[in-house]
């Protein structure tokens, strides 16, 4: 193995391991040599079966399992593994057979190698998930089983106002569970690049009026709305540019104190249109601005999923936009969407 060969084997992220037609390792590289607790001086020209020593949980080793130099002349893959190396740390393999020609034998053979702590994370973080989820179902799920339970138990005994209050409150915990619902689909729906948008020439003024208005019939808060005049019109999905301000105004009221701001300009030479929202809460520190953007997200104790800026940033960046997280001028939190005025998603250009 060259000098030069090796130098670029070794800037590859995952291990590479190669044995030609006999079995014997022609090329390897320090991510493979630390995986197999090997070192590369001592493993060119060594049998592939004792450069390879991973094994299964039943001892089994690589070779003993796959057999890839005797295996039907169809084959050319490995599909990807789990293995523990000496050092009992899970190992993920896949391996590729070469042939010179449709049914041969194999010339060569190619196994990539990496660490399974990434999968083992990614596995954490699906617990996570599921966790979090069902914790935030089972709330409005106990009020409403518990609402349920007591209206048909005991409805004889029941005044007419405790019945209302209680078919209220399964009303609004049915809501709840049904916009929970709808938020994880959209996530769903951005992880998997699976978002349909229709999107058309739409007032950013008439939308977000229509917002501010259905917000603050619900709460006490003063909303304050300033649009600059004569704005051009936003290439929107109306609907998911709706859910877009309605997500950040509601943050602004969940997470803020005083009065929230809502203001709509236009950027100078740039073919967008820029949606501040001010609170007059704490802020948000520069140095978590960016994982508001993450699943799950929450800060204080105001509650929410933490699903909603998650959105609010997938639905404005599937538009072409761009969301920011900045410090308002009264010492809250300022939340500015770039939104655009003419197609720029990636899929059209």
């Amino acid at each position: 193995m060259s000098a030069r060969l090796r130098a670029l084997a070794d800037y590859y992220p995952d291990g590479i391991l190669g044995a030609d037609a006999k079995g014997v390792v022609t090329v390897i590289n320090a991510q493979a040599c630390a995986l197999l607790g090997a070192k590369d001086e001592d493993v060119i020209g060594r049998s592939i079966d004792d450069v390879l020593r991973l094994r299964d949980q039943d001892g089994h080793t690589w070779m003993e399992v796959n057999r890839p130099y005797s295996t039907i002349g169809i084959t050319h893959g490995i599909p990807e593994q789990a293995w523990l190396n000496s050092g009992a740390e899970e190992v993920l393999t896949t391996a590729r057979l070469i042939r010179e020609h449709h049914l041969g034998p194999v010339r060569s053979l190619a196994i990539s190698l990496r660490s399974g702590r990434g999968r083992a994370r990614l596995d954490r973080e699906r617990s996570d998930l599921v966790a979090t989820v069902a914790h935030e179902l089972r709330s409005p799920l106990t009020g409403v089983k518990g609402f349920v339970t007591a209206l048909l138990n005991r409805w004889d005994r029941l005044t007419d106002d405790q019945r209302k209050l209680m078919l209220t409150t399964v009303s609004a915990d049915a809501d709840r569970l049904a916009r929970l619902i709808a938020e994880l689909l959209d996530v769903a729906r951005i992880d998997t690049g699976r978002l349909q948008l229709y999107p058309r020439p739409s007032s950013a003024e008439v939308l977000t009026r229509r917002v501010v208005d259905s917000v603050a019939a619900g709460t006490t808060r003063e909303i304050d709305l300033a649009a600059e005049p004569d704005l051009p019109d936003v290439f929107a999905d109306p609907d998911k540019f709706t859910q877009v301000v309605t997500n950040l105004i509601e943050n602004a009221i969940r997470h803020g104190a005083g009065m929230v701001r809502v203001t709509i300009t236009r950027l100078d030479d740039e073919p967008f249109v820029r949606i501040i929202v001010d609170d007059e809460g704490e802020g948000i520190a520069p140095e978590i601005r960016r994982r508001a953007f993450t699943k799950f997200w929450t800060s204080g104790e105001s509650g929410g999923s933490g699903l909603g800026m998650y959105i609010v940033g997938g639905l404005t960046k599937a538009h072409g936009g761009a969301v920011t997280i900045d410090q308002a001028p009264g010492g809250g939190a300022r939340v500015v969407v770039d939104w655009p005025c003419e197609d720029l998603r990636e899929s059209s250009t």
